[in-house]
């Protein structure tokens, strides 16, 4: 049974920075590609970072580049999300979502099959 489960989330000031981290089972880690999504409340999933299954290639929207880091580590089945200098917008639930294909980049949540119950950033001063 596939499980996904985010943690890390929490309060922090705009500037601040925080480590989300996903701890994932059944199923092969490290045949599939992770992303990251999030849902700020009253508006849409937007996708917010994905990687490949090796961790070398990965990908970021626009709105987080710069200042967001994925990375995974395939030997203890975490992915993982490095957040600094957030801001008032970064507020949202977090979802790590699974790629549906194996050995693919999951560019969008369309092509995700599994995700967990999500951890909350809230960045306030």
């Amino acid at each position: 049974q596939v499980q996904l489960v985010e943690s890390g989330g929490g309060l922090a000031q705009p500037g601040g920075s925080l480590r989300l981290s996903c701890a994932a089972s059944g199923f092969t880690f490290s045949d599939y590609g992770m992303s990251w999504a999030r849902q700020a409340p009253g508006k849409g999933l937007e996708w917010v970072s994905a990687i490949d299954v090796y961790g070398s290639v990965t990908y970021y929207a626009e709105s987080v580049k710069g200042r967001f880091t994925i990375s995974r580590d395939n030997a203890k089945n975490t992915l993982y999300l490095q957040m600094s200098s957030l801001k008032p917008e970064d507020t949202a639930l977090y979802y790590c979502r699974k790629d549906k294909r194996r050995f693919e980049v999951p560019m969008s949540p369309g092509v995700t099959d599994y995700w967990g119950q999500g951890t909350q950033v809230t960045v306030s001063s």
